[in-house]
Order: structure tokens, then C-alpha cells, then sequence
């Protein structure tokens, strides 16, 4: 029953969101970067966030979720707020990277940081060294999950994937929070999509990724490379992409429209085609995490996918 209320919540204040934004006209307008033609209200991402901070309470409450990571998972406000501020405003990139990185730190202190780097054949056990590292994949998924929340249903599917695999490998109530809070604003992102969920959405779902990982870190070695593989559709694209266009000279800071997702897209496939194509490839993923009992085989075979899936989409769309 909590989980409908959390769905129907979900739904109605995406509605609500969305009628307000177009009163006050609060619309993504419509850029060169831009994967769609229409201006459209955009804020979404704030009712994701709160029926998730809802959900997650109740579970605190009734004791389904640790302190720690619950602690953790509260610092995603501050991520959130953000995301917001930057939806209606357009804040200096590098006031938004500081302000992310005092929540990267914040939520490590929560989690206590990162105990472990699991790397196959050896363990890295250094703090410094690890927690430099968990630093870095808090920034980089926020961020990750900002470049690719570019089409219709993209990002939101991508949140309901990570949702269900979680619930399914590791059996947490939190997971399904997760994906009735993204399915009621789906709905109204499915192509045409009616609202955006913003920055408020994608950078807060970045975070939530990122503590997902170094939580299953802390409490189990594979815990770590299960969400990479889990996540790799997103990171892999996000990385090869900026890797590419920094051999190419260009300014990495820039807009563009790159990324294998958006040059699908250019190629002529429609955004529910992109979509279908990417929870395909995300199916593969999961079930290599799923059935493969080692790890590091279903890491390696999980590369040499996507490097297959960006072969193809370079047939379909040439890197320029």
C-alpha cells in the first residue's frame, strides 16, 4: 500500500509541477544542444525527490534503513536544492561543482567513507586513497547523470533499471522507493514528454547512484563493481565521450550533442527507440551481474559490450 501512495503522490505533484511551471513559465527553452523542438516546463525532478525523501523516512522510521546511510541519503537535499536553484537560475558552473563537492564530502562522512577499493587481484585499503576516490565518483555521477538526461524518458528509465536490479540483487525496500517515485513523473516524460525533470532530478539521482555504490562497497567486496556494470550504459558514454573530444581539441565545458544517445537520435531513431535500445542493452548488464558469479569476468564482458554498442551507434551516427 505505501508503495501506491508513493506512486500516486509522485504522479499528482508531477501534475501540479508541471501546470505550475507553465504559469510561471518555468520551460527548458529550446537550444542548439536540444533534443527536443518544444519549449517544456521543466522542475519534474522535485517531485521524484521528495516522494523519495517521503519514502525513505517512513522506512528510517520503521527501521528498514540505517542510520548511516540514511544520513547519507538526507544529504541528497542539499544535492537537490542545487539542482533547483540551477533549474531556475543558471548558476556559475564552478559555485555548482564546490556546492556538490560539500555534499560529496558530506556524504561520505555519513557512509564513513569508503573502506575498500576491491581492484580483482588486490585491495586498496589507504583511506586517503580510497575516500579520494569515492570524492571523485560522487562528483563524477552527479554529473554524468546531468550530461545524459537529454530525451524523452531517458534518465527516468535509466533510474527505474538501477531501482529494480537493486531491489533484485540486494533485496532493500529503499529500491522500490526509488522506482514508484520515478514512475509517477515518468508518465508525464514518456515521449512527448509533458515536464523535465531538470537538474533538480538527474544531478540528485547521480548522487543517490553514487551512495548506492559505496554503500554495497562497504558491505560487500563486489558491491563496488556491481554498480559500475549496473550504471555502465551512462558512465561508459559520459567517458568515452569527453575522452574523444578532448583528443579532438575541443572545449570539454562546452554544450553539445555527442553523446551515442543524442547522435541515435540524430541518426533518425525516435526517443522511444533510443530508450527501448538502451534498457536492451541495460537488460544484458544486469543479467551478466545477475547469473556470472565472477565479478571481474562480468566487468570485462560488460566493456567489451558497450564497446560493441559504440561501434554500432558510430555506423549509425559518425563522432564529428
Amino acid at each position: 500500500m505505501m508503495y501506491l501512495v508513493l506512486f500516486l503522490f509522485s504522479f499528482i505533484l508531477t501534475y501540479a509541477i508541471k501546470n505550475f511551471a507553465i504559469k510561471k513559465s518555468l520551460v527548458a527553452k529550446v537550444t542548439q544542444r536540444s533534443s527536443h523542438s518544444v519549449a517544456t516546463p521543466h522542475g519534474g525532478g522535485v517531485a521524484i525527490a521528495l516522494t523519495w525523501f517521503a519514502g525513505i523516512s517512513f522506512l528510517f522510521y520503521e527501521g528498514d534503513i540505517s542510520s548511516d546511510l540514511y544520513g547519507a541519503f538526507m544529504v541528497g537535499v542539499g544535492v537537490a536544492l542545487v539542482g533547483y536553484v540551477d533549474d531556475l537560475f543558471e548558476i556559475s558552473p564552478t559555485l555548482r561543482l564546490l556546492v556538490q563537492a560539500f555534499m560529496a564530502v558530506c556524504g561520505l562522512y555519513f557512509l564513513g567513507g569508503l573502506h575498500e577499493i576491491d581492484l580483482f587481484f588486490l585491495s586498496i585499503t589507504n583511506q586517503l586513497i580510497t575516500n579520494t576516490v569515492a570524492f571523485f565518483i560522487i562528483l563524477w555521477f552527479i554529473n554524468i547523470y546531468n550530461f545524459l538526461d537529454g530525451i524523452d524518458g531517458y534518465a527516468g528509465s535509466e533510474a527505474v533499471f538501477l531501482g529494480l536490479s537493486g531491489f533484485l540483487i540486494f533485496k532493500e525496500s529503499y529500491f522500490l522507493v526509488l522506482v514508484v517515485a520515478v514512475l509517477g513523473f515518468l508518465l508525464w516524460n514518456w515521449h512527448k514528454a509533458k515536464i523535465f525533470m531538470g537538474d533538480v532530478g538527474s544531478t540528485w539521482l547521480g548522487y543517490n547512484v553514487a551512495i548506492f555504490t559505496l554503500y554495497s562497497a562497504n558491505h560487500e567486496a563486489a558491491g563496488l563493481w556491481i554498480w559500475i556494470i549496473l550504471f555502465a550504459t551512462f558512465w561508459v558514454d559520459a567517458t568515452l565521450t569527453l575522452f574523444r573530444r578532448y583528443k579532438k581539441g575541443e572545449n570539454i565545458f562546452r554544450a553539445h550533442k555527442k553523446h551515442a544517445y543524442q547522435r541515435l537520435t540524430q541518426s533518425g531513431w525516435g526517443h522511444e527507440k533510443v530508450v527501448l535500445f538502451s534498457l536492451g542493452v541495460n537488460g544484458v548488464l544486469l543479467a551478466l551481474v545477475y547469473f556470472l558469479s565472477n565479478i571481474f569476468v562480468a566487468f570485462f564482458l560488460a566493456i567489451v559490450i558497450l564497446y560493441g554498442v559504440n561501434r554500432f551507434v558510430d555506423s549509425k551516427k559518425k563522432f564529428e
